[in-house]
């Protein structure tokens, strides 16, 4: 038996996408998902991913690597479909999704080097390969973003688990009078203040290297102890605490840290409480589960509990859905948003 031709599945990708790339084109968008195996009902290219970001055509593989026909029907069908863009492939079929290919000397000096993205008016810088794994901005939370431009005119904003900050980024350029973006990592708020130096922002948007949780108990007037059963905890910034309009949390499927656990399959309640007690009375929070395995309406219930025992009920809801470069075959979508008005 001959395997499986991929340039069909690209074309009825490609073909299915055309009324939302001409919607994104004409608002300045060139960041987007142009394929996705296991979205699209290609079970023989499940792992691969193909997305745009500006002049990046950026492919990646996460179940089995690609071979050289596959690559070459990759480029020969983008150099007619959406042509101009430069490709670079990144293996990550191998243990904990590390990029395992090597690349030509020409691909790998375009592979780090910097590149300028556009979504909704806003500019980001892209980067093929760098010290981390992920994309510097993350596709589907694009309907997220949009919504924040949407809620955040003349709001304080909280972005939690900020990574390279595209969310307090596009809250800013669209008009939040402040906005703070808290992350552990520098490396990724050091992207962020790139991301800030590209955009027209009315303000400055303020960067925090801290713990979400030592950070979010200070927000929310709890208090982190410096002492914790005797031991001394990792410096962090002291913060005076503040209640802010709107709080975006996007916290990884879990991370462990001396200052708490977050647990998105077992515990999604303890990062989500503080994160909740930063919100404002009458504020909004949009809330991100990323695990394909949580169920929606198990995962809001477990918020409207939280919730209500804090004693700051959710009084409304909403659900927001990645848009349509990122088909779900049964409408469940792995990515869960959840906006929550408190």
């Amino acid at each position: 038996m001959s395997p499986p031709s991929l340039t069909p599945c690209l074309e009825a990708a490609f073909a299915a996408r055309g009324e939302l790339l001409s919607s994104l084109k004409a608002e300045g968008t060139d960041a987007y998902r142009l394929f996705h195996g296991s979205g699209e009902g290609s079970p023989d290219f499940s792992g691969l991913t193909i997305d745009r970001y500006g002049e990046l055509l950026l492919v990646q593989t996460f179940h089995h690597s690609l071979d050289e026909a596959d690559l070459s029907a990759i480029d020969a069908f983008y150099a007619l479909a959406q042509p101009g863009l430069k490709r670079v492939y990144n293996d990550r079929s191998q243990r904990n999704s590390r990029i395992a290919n090597d690349l030509s000397a020409a691909e790998k000096t375009f592979a780090h080097l910097p590149v300028i993205a556009h979504e909704m008016g806003v500019q980001y810088q892209i980067q093929a390969r760098h010290q981390g794994q992920d994309p510097w901005l993350f596709l589907d939370l694009r309907a997220a973003r949009r919504r924040v431009m949407a809620e955040a005119k003349d709001k304080s904003v909280l972005n939690l688990f900020a990574y390279t900050c595209g969310v307090g980024i596009a809250a800013a350029k669209a008009g939040a009078n402040f906005v703070v973006n808290v992350d552990f990592a520098e490396s990724s708020l050091q992207t962020g203040k790139g991301n800030a130096g590209l955009n027209e922002l009315p303000q400055r948007v303020r960067f925090i290297k801290s713990d979400v949780f030592a950070a979010t108990r200070q927000y929310a007037g709890i208090g982190q102890a410096e002492r914790v059963r005797g031991k001394p905890m990792p410096p962090f910034p002291k913060l005076e605490a503040r209640q802010f309009d709107l709080v975006f949390l996007d916290p990884p499927r879990y991370a462990r840290s001396p200052f708490g656990v977050v647990d998105l399959v077992n515990d999604y309640p303890g990062v989500f409480k503080p994160a909740l007690l930063c919100a404002a009375p009458g504020g909004t929070l949009i809330c991100t589960n990323n695990v394909a395995q949580v169920n929606k309406e198990q995962w809001l219930d477990q918020l409207q509990r939280s919730a209500a025992k804090a004693g700051r009920p959710i009084r409304d809801m909403e659900w927001i859905v990645p848009e349509n470069d990122f088909p779900s075959h049964d409408g469940q979508h792995p990515l869960k948003i959840a906006l929550l008005r408190v």
